[in-house]
């Protein structure tokens, strides 16, 4: 842990003193580590935040994903700034090409990144899907179609051993994923990693469900649906990765996954208020999808890229 203080003044001239303190999360994940910058005003108060995570797995190495959060009331006094240069430098010196973040569009952050060399490369739009009190007849009839040659099956938690391989090999079904200027790399999935994005999971107290397609010639996963649920069952719920093998597309799996995905959250957890999505909006069937079984856009984010 380090620290340093220093006198900053905004673009209006209004100075304000800042601690920067330096941390560093002891336990790194399995997918990559995270460094962390506090900020505090003259009278230790906290002002703003920075969270950096440097990707470890192999295909992302040269990646990192930023996180700045400034308290509304210290903004425009060089909070921001400050948190964002001390990011920057440890990018650098970890050697990373590209630092990805994101924005909603419009809000100040959006603002902040635009102006400080960051280029927008990917819009995304996110939706949300109502449960209480709404009626699914229209997604239970699209659930209930039949789709010759295919049958789906179900989990909590990690992917039972005997579809482990099968569910691995299915994941490159994300890698045509419409990701427009994003230096986002080849996410390499195996055995080992999609069990420990379940444990990752359970361990901060989430409950993942997987709806997926099996081929049922020879019973190999072909296309997934997850969806990640608070541990109360209460609140929102947010899907994951929904996604089908190039080779099975067109015979409308996803609508199928994801409409079963929506029905078994509805029954397993009551209480739940609703699901959260968000799609590249160069994802025309995703969002085809999501607009069949009645989602409503909510806001609109952009995806910024800082190339070092």
């Amino acid at each position: 842990m380090a620290s340093a203080a220093r006198r900053s003044t905004d673009r209006d001239g209004v100075s304000l003193s800042l601690r920067i303190t330096t941390l560093a999360d002891p336990e790194p994940g399995a997918s990559g580590r995270r460094l962390a910058w506090l900020a505090s005003g003259s009278d230790g108060a906290p002002v703003g935040s920075a969270f950096l995570r440097l990707f470890t797995r192999e295909g992302q190495e040269h990646l990192a994903e930023l996180e700045i959060a400034v308290h509304g009331a210290e903004r425009r006094q060089g909070v921001g700034t400050r948190l964002l240069a001390a990011a920057v430098a440890a990018a650098r010196e970890e050697r990373r090409r590209s630092v990805i973040t994101q924005a909603e569009q419009g809000s100040p952050a959006d603002l902040f990144l635009a102006a400080r060399g960051f280029r927008p490369v990917l819009a995304l739009t996110y939706a949300r899907l109502p449960l209480a009190g709404t009626d699914l007849a229209e997604v239970e009839e699209l659930a209930e179609r039949p789709y010759p040659g295919y049958r789906l099956t179900e989990w909590d938690g990690t992917v039972p051993a005997e579809l482990a391989q099968s569910f691995a090999d299915s994941r490159r079904a994300m890698d045509d994923m419409p990701m427009d200027g994003t230096d986002y790399g080849t996410v390499v999935w195996d055995v080992e990693r999609v069990v420990a994005a379940a444990e990752a999971v359970a361990e901060r107290g989430d409950l993942l469900h997987t709806v997926a397609v099996l081929d049922a010639a020879d019973g190999a996963v072909v296309g997934f649906s997850e969806l990640v649920v608070p541990g109360d069952g209460r609140g929102d719920g947010q899907h994951y990765g929904t996604a089908v093998l190039p080779e099975h597309r067109g015979h409308g799996l996803a609508r199928w996954m994801k409409a079963a995905a929506i029905l078994r959250a509805r029954r397993r957890h009551p209480e739940l208020g609703g699901l959260c999505t968000d799609t590249a909006d160069g994802n025309a069937p995703m969002r085809a999808v999501n607009d069949a079984l009645g989602y409503t856009p909510t806001h609109r984010a952009v995806e910024y890229q800082l190339d070092l």
